[in-house]
């Protein structure tokens, strides 16, 4: 018999308000990631669920395959002209990362290509390698690149010289992942973040080929729930500074012909104000929220709100959740209902347009598109059913061509159908409900479920394409996108109906909709599953408190769940940026309202659903020590022999393994663990 790993108790107090909580596993938490005791525990558990997996391991490989398998050996994104020049990423046959070229714009598409860089000899000597921003100078000479070898989302930017091929000496650390040239070509803007708790503050002016200690502090943001970006207007002759909370927003310019300007304040910062800024052709537009929480769109000659004047108002059902200024015409990506539309209106004439779509569930998003003056837009749409697919559409004839559809392999989209459902709430509360499955494989109150959900920070989880997913719809899966109250589906109601003190409807949504779902026969009572991430996690891990006996096994991908401990901590990485989405529990309320829900604190000795928790050693988002925390406090008081199994990535971070094929070894695992306690399909 193979016995799990138990944690060593050494109780710890931790006092609020009056009150002790005694974690006793808080020495799991080693900001070093050296500890020996930490290292070997994290090394017993993944001896012991590769273990428990091992009857498996021909499922897991089998998966690994077909996953691997539907991706096309080799592709080639669709080229985009800027600046003179063509842009093309590709993938050779066995390329985990792309190969980033150019050519000048007036070669013919078939001729040679410049390479700038090659992901793969970038990643060769790392375990783990993601390319942030990598951006040309305006007189396309030299190339700068963020990247990240360490999956702690703290990047490092570096120079090339493209006349020489050949790298310049300097490299920028602590970087976000983003960055902006000046007009000039020498000069470059970038954020950096705080080493310990991440948090991007700084914006710096670099000159290429300088040391980087010799760089000039530009701005510092002092408000730790600020977190700060620097971005460039359409018209290219400002630099935007964008400071934002969760709640409230702030933008500095700077003039990008003057390598040493000076940030001028545009709007100042007020309670619950965002606002958003692009400037083109001499007028500034403006996405705020000053007069209807889904935004309005205003204009403006000067920094002078006295003179904004309204574009597009704020309505209570349709949220604008952005907008992109071309030469005639404006165009706006909006939701309605929890779905996404694009709309464009006409400078001069006023004329407006739309573009219709057909599946009950799908997403859609303006792609790249670097030339203002064109009538040519591009963009993206994808349905649970439809790989992801690049349109270019003329705005002033209409007509649309199809640029490229994502090779599947072994898929064909007539075998599958999508559904969106709505559920109501305990509450009254009308949830959306994206679903899909095969049909050939349907069969009502038998499927196993799959329910999947985030709900928090507005963030609008879409209904789009998973070629991965197909490996559980062709064993008889449904699976449900739970659109629950925290998320942004249904604008920013939504969002805030499932934040702060509403925090409990994110996970009575989630409850509701499964046994709604069970109710309506698209799955099997004994054979229900759920999965989330991150936050995510958190929704997971407060469920199975909440109601342990609704699902038969749930996948917990980078938990963040213990929520009391980590949001009292100021030192943890991005803690203080989290008051406004949780609460600030220094404060009593907020203090035990969170307590009620937070997972590690509501482990109680009951029996517990199969449960795999999965997290990296380097992650930045939640640290590796909660879900490790977790694991062991479920161990030592569920009441079952179930599985619980923790699987972490010594390598990565928040988001898993890098590269195009190495990824899908963590949904492999994720699946064989469903698949096999899913059972045969009736």
């Amino acid at each position: 018999m193979i016995f799990p790993p138990i944690a060593e108790k050494r109780p710890h107090p931790l006092s609020a308000h009056g009150e002790t909580r005694i974690d006793e596993y808080y020495w799991l938490r080693d900001d070093s990631r050296e500890d020996p005791a930490v290292i070997n525990y994290l090394a017993d558990e993944n001896t012991y669920g590769e273990a428990m997996m091992a009857d498996h391991e021909e499922l897991r490989h089998a998966l690994f395959t077909e996953m691997v398998d539907r991706i096309p050996p080799q592709d080639r994104s669709v080229p985009y002209v800027r600046k003179g020049y063509r842009y093309q990423s590709r993938y050779e046959e066995g390329n985990e990362y792309a190969i980033y070229t150019r050519q000048p714009a007036e070669r013919e598409e078939d001729g040679e290509w410049e390479i700038l860089l090659d992901g793969n000899k970038r990643a060769a000597q790392s375990e783990f390698y993601t390319m942030g921003a990598l951006e040309l100078s305006p007189d396309n000479g030299i190339m700068a690149v963020a990247e990240d070898f360490l999956s702690r989302r703290l990047y490092g930017i570096r120079f090339k010289d493209l006349s020489r091929d050949s790298w310049y000496p300097e490299v920028i650390e602590n970087a976000s992942s983003g960055f902006e040239w000046a007009n000039d070509s020498r000069t470059l803007y970038y954020v950096r973040k705080h080493k310990k708790t991440l948090l991007p503050y700084q914006v710096y002016r670099h000159i290429v080929g300088t040391p980087p200690e010799d760089d000039q502090l530009v701005y510092e943001e002092r408000d730790d729930t600020f977190y700060v970006s620097v971005h460039k207007t359409t018209s290219e002759r400002y630099l935007i500074i964008a400071l934002g909370s969760s709640t409230s927003g702030e933008i500095l310019l700077l003039d990008a012909d003057d390598p040493n300007a000076s940030p001028q304040l545009f709007l100042a910062r007020r309670h619950d104000h965002e606002y958003s800024l692009d400037h083109y052709r001499d007028t500034f537009y403006l996405r705020s929220n000053r007069d209807g929480i889904n935004f309005a769109l205003y204009s403006s000659p000067v920094a002078d709100e006295t003179k904004w004047q309204a574009l597009i108002p704020a309505r209570d059902d349709v949220v604008l959740e952005s907008f992109t200024l071309f030469r005639d015409w404006l165009v706006l990506e909006e939701r309605h209902l929890g779905l996404t539309s694009i709309r464009q209106i006409h400078w001069q004439t006023g004329v407006e347009k739309g573009i219709a779509f057909d599946d009950p569930a799908y997403v859609t998003w303006l792609a790249y598109n670097p030339d203002p003056n064109t009538e040519l837009v591009r963009y993206g749409y994808s349905s649970m059913t439809t790989p992801t697919t690049l349109f270019e559409l003329n705005l002033d004839t209409g007509e649309r061509v199809l640029l490229k559809q994502s090779r599947i392999g072994h898929f064909n989209a007539a075998d599958y159908r999508s559904e969106r459902v709505w559920v109501t709430a305990r509450d009254g509360a009308e949830v959306p409900v994206s679903l899909v499955y095969r049909k050939d494989l349907y069969r009502p109150g038998h499927n196993p479920l799959l329910v999947y959900g985030y709900g928090s920070y507005g963030s609008s989880i879409d209904p789009d394409f998973s070629a991965s997913r197909l490996s559980l719809l062709d064993r008889g899966f449904v699976f449900a996108l739970a659109h629950i109250r925290g998320g942004g589906e249904l604008g920013q109601q939504w969002y805030e109906d499932g934040k702060l003190f509403n925090k409990l409807h994110t996970f009575h949504d989630f409850i509701d909709v499964t046994h709604d779902l069970l109710s309506k026969g698209y799955g099997a009572a004994d054979r229900t599953f759920a999965m989330g991430g991150s936050a995510g996690g958190l929704l997971m891990g407060a469920v199975i408190n909440m109601e342990p006996g609704l699902f038969k096994a749930v996948v917990a991908q980078v938990p963040f769940v213990d929520v009391v401990t980590t949001m009292l901590d100021e030192s943890i990485p991005l803690t203080t940026g989290e008051y406004e989405e949780w609460g600030n529990p220094n404060h009593k309320d907020y203090y035990h309202y969170i307590k009620q829900y937070s997972p590690y604190d509501q482990v109680t000795a009951q029996a517990y659903p199969h449960l795999l928790v999965t997290t990296g050693l380097h992650d930045s988002q939640v640290q590796y020590w909660e879900p490790a925390k977790w694991v062991a406090r479920l161990r030592a008081s569920k009441t079952n022999d179930n599985l619980l199994l923790l699987c972490t990535d010594m390598d990565a971070g928040h988001g898993g393994k890098s590269g195009r094929f190495k990824g899908y070894e963590g949904v492999s695992m994720e699946y064989t663990f469903l698949l096999s306690l899913a059972g045969e399909n009736p």
